[in-house]
């Protein structure tokens, strides 16, 4: 996957659907959605240096909870665009959101969302997320 910042905030990642993403139904199969939302947070937080924040502050993520929801299939071959974005921060947590577009009929794919609880990564506990990791974020409510 590659990806580039929006200049909104937004975050978007591209990819070709690989044969391997291919289930029994002949389309991507859901588990994949999941491993992609994870993928294109993490190119986000690294292109918007709150990775390199949150290491400098003994931190790290982890999630909470995922939300997905699917609205049509994809196949092998398609183009898809990923937009993610933080929709809030909190004391501990963060809401980030997702939309899968297939590039070539501008079809909204499926939309998700995932919980993030932000921990210190010595002790595991959650931590209140610090200044510099928030700031590197521009939220985007919605």
């Amino acid at each position: 996957m590659n990806g580039k910042m929006e200049g909104s905030g937004q975050y978007r990642g591209e990819l070709t659907v690989p044969e391997e993403a291919i289930d029994r139904n002949g389309h991507v199969n859901n588990v994949c959605y999941i491993q992609w939302m994870q993928e294109v947070a993490v190119l986000h937080s690294e292109a918007s240096g709150s990775s390199g924040a949150m290491e400098r502050a003994g931190g790290t993520w982890v999630v909470r909870s995922h939300r997905i929801e699917y609205l049509r299939p994809a196949f092998s071959g398609d183009r898809i665009e990923i937009h993610t974005w933080v929709a809030n921060m909190r004391r501990i947590r963060s809401l980030r959101k997702y939309e899968f577009v297939r590039v070539s009929d501008g079809e909204l794919l499926a939309r998700g969302e995932t919980d993030w609880v932000f921990l210190d990564a010595e002790t595991g506990r959650p931590s209140a997320i610090p200044e510099a990791v928030s700031e590197c974020f521009i939220i985007i409510d919605g």
